[in-house]
């Protein structure tokens, strides 16, 4: 049996990347891509530094993915690595994220209402439409495309995991846009899951499909939380992206 390459892939780059090491990235990069893959993370909290190749190899995929419509992004990079890229300008290209970079995203009040709010059902058969709905709705608002793309992804590994492993017919997405951020409600009919924004995913195995897409869920938005529905039987998965700095203003939906 084949084996299916994966729509989002976080790759560990262990140790230094540099012209050593430049070549297994490009073949490891280029396989998941050449697989149909179209979100590749590069977890760098084990890169001390990186030479020009490591950087080269970087700006090289990027481009290529863009091209297949697709984003390369790295996360949990080192303080020196950061200023490295930031003096070569990469960071104006592509999503970097620092080491402990992303922060607390504050509550907001029960008195705060959406400037507006859209509810839709997922159709079990079709989680292509239900996905390219978020897209849609992300780019009324002032979100660069990379935002978009990241969001889209993380609603999408949530309705899929509604789909997959509760209730088929009856998963209902909520998008509500406020003054400072976007919050996308996936909410199920399924026998209810908790999990504190602080507390890591079960792992059972290589197989468990829903410990890895937290994981992707929390790389992707600015926040996630997992609760019980507060009436009734079911599970909200809340995502949560914060608007750029300086864009107040929300379209209408």
């Amino acid at each position: 049996m084949e084996k299916k390459t994966p729509n989002i892939a976080v790759v560990n780059v262990l140790g230094d990347l540099d012209v050593k090491s430049v070549p297994a990235l490009r073949r490891n990069i280029e396989a998941l891509i050449d697989g149909g893959c179209r979100r590749v993370i590069l977890n760098m909290s084990d890169v001390d530094y990186v030479d020009s190749a490591g950087m080269g190899l970087i700006l090289k995929e990027l481009r290529r993915m863009r091209k297949m419509g697709g984003l390369l992004s790295l996360t949990n990079v080192r303080p020196r690595v950061y200023r490295s890229m930031a003096i070569m300008r990469m960071i104006d290209y592509m999503p970097v994220m620092q080491e402990g970079g992303k922060g607390k995203v504050s509550e907001l009040s029960p008195t705060v209402l959406p400037k507006w709010r859209t509810t839709f059902p997922v159709d079990a058969d079709d989680l292509g439409s239900a996905r390219e709905r978020v897209g849609e709705l992300m780019r009324e608002l002032p979100f660069s495309d990379d935002d978009v793309f990241d969001m889209t992804l993380a609603c999408g590994e949530a309705i899929g995991n509604a789909v997959d492993h509760t209730c088929a017919q009856g998963v209902l997405t909520t998008f509500s846009a406020y003054q400072d951020r976007v919050v996308v409600d996936v909410v199920d009919c399924g026998s209810g899951f908790e999990l504190r924004p602080d507390e890591e995913p079960p792992e059972t195995g290589p197989e468990a499909e829903r410990g890895r897409g937290i994981k992707l869920m929390r790389m992707l938005a600015d926040a996630v939380s997992i609760a019980p529905k507060p009436s009734g039987v079911g599970t909200v998965v809340r995502l949560v992206k914060l608007l750029p700095h300086g864009n107040g203003t929300l379209g209408v939906s």
